[in-house]
């Protein structure tokens, strides 16, 4: 009792020090690690069955997800994780942002200098607080694009993985992939932030669903024993996943405790496709995306073709949207949602999401470019093993390969396997795909593929192959 009178104190004089919340709301993001399409129990497309998992239960995301906007056509703007990640604090490709892999050296990139989503929320309204728990992935520390708070420069070993045969081994762990204690971050946070009556903005970056495989004990225990799916049936990412889910809830509650659902924007994601399979270089038949093609590291549909959901003030029953969206649309959309629509973005490839949320009618988004685009232009051994570009406007997606000119063209909303090459049959959208893709990596500069260049260890100005 003398603890709650002594916060009654306090409350009010850190409200004369740091200001009132006025009316920005909060945003919460929380974002997967190789979670693919389908990989949760939410049907990301409702005319599509296998749109979710067949074998993994995410209890608490499927209840979310009755009052949220799905979006069924929502793609990472890479097929690994650090060009993904940087394209969503920057709205930018990573053609543009020439940050095209993993390791890459990224002594080219003013992170500085960029606008970020805590930066451009700040110049909205000064009072916001900006948090970053789990993994960064990105080439800078977090301070430099404008967190607050958060975990440091932390990668993919921050959270137990590690790079040989082990990675895929189901492993029982109290705390998972670190889920709970980042979810403990992640309340911790959002308590302080109301406490002193500041809107905030949190990003979750959970190091699962990524390989090493961690999961509790009794998770583990449950789908041992439970029927494998058809195209999904490992235990040990099943159990991870819904590990996952529980992180996941435990925010979600508290959003309700804290009594500000009215005014909090949840936003969860992945940051590419899942692994095709487990062992990832093992041959398959279908991929864990089925029905999409392949999976991870490539730009084929399984490889970038994520979840996506949002629910936030106004939205009160869920709405599937079907219009091709990007991670790189996510820092226009939460400045436009946070108030404002008149901050200047230099050479960003994103558009706001805002009008297709909130209205039915809206058929597009807004970009400054025509597509969304991605670009691969390396060999990976578990992959294609050929580097390649694609884009994706209105129902069709062209695939360029690099080494050889090399068009694949289908219509991804009639063909999710990419099983149909229309390039021949439908050779006008196929010119017009493949001059649009040209003209985008020619205009941004993008790092271009030569024979034995891999940009991982040396700065990009030492090389001199771009489009």
């Amino acid at each position: 009792m003398k603890n709650i009178k002594l916060l009654f104190l306090i409350i009010p004089i850190l409200q004369s020090i740091y200001g009132q919340r006025g009316s920005s709301p909060n945003f919460i993001f929380i974002l997967a690690d190789d979670q693919g399409w389908n990989g949760t129990s939410v049907k990301m497309m409702e005319r599509e069955p296998l749109s979710q998992s067949d074998y993994y239960q995410t209890p608490n995301l499927k209840k979310w997800s009755s009052h949220a906007v799905i979006f069924s056509d929502a793609y990472a703007a890479a097929p690994v994780c650090a060009p993904s990640r940087y394209s969503i604090q920057f709205g930018k490709t990573p053609a543009r942002l020439s940050l095209i892999r993993v390791g890459m050296n990224s002594d080219h990139i003013s992170h500085k200098k960029m606008k970020s989503i805590p930066k451009v929320l700040k110049d909205i309204n000064s009072n916001y607080v900006t948090a970053h728990f789990g993994k960064w992935g990105i080439g800078s520390d977090p301070k430099a694009l404008g967190y607050d708070i958060s975990d440091g420069p932390t990668k993919n070993k921050d959270g137990g993985f590690v790079n040989n045969k082990e990675q895929w081994i189901s492993t029982i762990h109290k705390d998972p992939k670190k889920i709970f204690s980042l979810t403990k971050k992640a309340i911790d946070f959002m308590d302080s932030a109301v406490l002193i009556n500041k809107p905030f903005y949190l990003q979750v970056s959970h190091y699962a669903v990524h390989a090493s495989l961690q999961m509790q004990e009794k998770t583990l225990a449950k789908y041992q024993i439970l029927e494998k799916g058809k195209y999904q049936n490992n235990a040990g990412l099943a159990a991870m996943t819904e590990d996952l889910d529980e992180g996941v809830g435990m925010v979600l509650k508290k959003v309700q405790e804290l009594g500000i659902e009215k005014n909090t924007y949840i936003i969860y994601m992945s940051d590419n496709g899942s692994v095709p399979n487990i062992p990832g270089a093992k041959k398959y038949d279908h991929s864990y995306n089925f029905p999409l093609s392949r999976g991870k590291w490539d730009a084929m549909e399984g490889g970038i073709r994520v979840p996506l959901l949002i629910s936030g003030p106004g939205i009160n029953s869920s709405k599937e949207i079907n219009i091709p969206v990007s991670g790189s649309d996510l820092l226009p959309t939460i400045a436009d949602l946070a108030g404002s629509n008149n901050i200047q973005f230099n050479n960003i490839d994103g558009g706001s999401l805002k009008e297709i949320i909130y209205n039915n009618k809206e058929k597009n988004v807004k970009r400054n470019v025509s597509g969304i685009f991605f670009h691969v232009p390396y060999r990976n051994g578990i992959a294609l093993k050929r580097p390649h570009s694609a884009v994706r406007k209105g129902d069709y997606k062209l695939i360029k390969f690099q080494d050889n000119g090399e068009i694949l063209l289908f219509n991804v909303s009639k063909d999710l396997k990419e099983e149909n090459n229309l390039a021949d049959k439908n050779q006008k959208t196929a010119i017009e795909l493949e001059k649009i893709l040209d003209h985008y990596l020619a205009d941004v500069n993008a790092p271009k593929w030569q024979e034995g260049i891999n940009w991982k260890n040396k700065p990009l100005n030492e090389f001199n192959s771009f489009h």
